[in-house]
């Protein structure tokens, strides 16, 4: 299968200025590129490229006294399996002594993930007679599921994982870190995932194409995937970036005043032609 994805934000800003993106692929999908992708900025600026501490792709872009907008676009062609999100049921949890030491950092509290809150002491009372492991995880994913109602009109970029559960309402970052936190009170491993997810195997949904959330958790010898606002496994994501939560890994962060004037994704199958 081919996915066509693609991009067009813009950005309006009132001064000198810098902005970091993070809107290339990661680098576990560089080898399905077909092609390049071809990501550009309008008009053009000093860009410097760089890799985080999650192995993402970053960029800092230089805006300069007269630059009143920024445009960022991209598109690009990756090949996927099109097989859905691999489901493996034996999947084992780790005690916190035996996990590979790379995997610790997402035990730990972070800034939109409160482990260290009331959701720990109601994590071990509603999943701690759960069967470990794979099985704990996806009753997790339906709680969170069940949990919160999903709504773009309420979307808040600073509500955290507490906030989400009191509150019982979100956007796909707010159920991803709403589960992540609730795994790393059971001390499963578990990192914040964006990227594209297209309505690929699935009926069209009435909102307009954004970028996703999802989670990876650590149970065997390996990451797995779980979507707790979907609650199924899904055809066709496409890594962005990784990290301990949506902090770490913004689409856009400008330092300074700054408003949203544009905001379009592309996600969709490249359908065959006939000959």
């Amino acid at each position: 299968m081919l996915i066509r994805i693609g991009f067009d934000i813009e950005l309006g800003v009132t001064a000198p200025t810098a902005l970091i993106y993070m809107l290339q692929l990661h680098p576990s999908r560089a080898a399905d590129l077909q092609g390049m992708e071809n990501l550009t900025i309008s008009p053009p600026l000093r860009t410097d490229h760089y890799t985080d501490s999650f192995n993402n792709h970053c960029a800092r872009v230089a805006v300069p006294l007269g630059v009143n907008r920024v445009r960022l676009r991209n598109e690009a062609v990756v090949f996927d399996t099109g097989w859905p999100d691999p489901v493996s049921y034996g999947a084992i949890e780790h005690a916190p002594g035996d996990l590979p030491v790379e995997t610790l950092q997402f035990l730990l509290p972070s800034r939109y993930c409160e482990v260290d809150s009331e959701l720990l002491q109601f994590a071990w009372a509603q999943f701690g007679g759960v069967p470990q492991g794979w099985q704990r995880v996806q009753a997790i994913c339906d709680f969170v599921h069940r949990h919160l109602r999903f709504d773009y009109q309420c979307a808040r970029a600073t509500r955290t994982a507490l906030e989400a559960f009191r509150e019982r309402v979100g956007v796909c970052r707010d159920f991803t870190q709403l589960a992540i936190t609730l795994c790393r009170c059971m001390n499963i491993p578990a990192r914040y995932v964006t990227g594209y997810l297209g309505d690929i195997g699935i009926p069209p949904v009435p909102y307009p194409m954004d970028f996703s959330a999802w989670f990876e958790v650590y149970l065997g010898d390996r990451w797995h995937t779980f979507d707790a606002r979907h609650n199924t496994p899904r055809i066709g994501r496409v890594v962005i970036a990784r990290g301990r939560d949506a902090a770490d890994v913004p689409i856009t962060m400008v330092f300074g005043v700054n408003t949203l004037e544009r905001f379009e994704v592309t996600t969709d199958e490249v359908l065959a032609v006939s000959a």
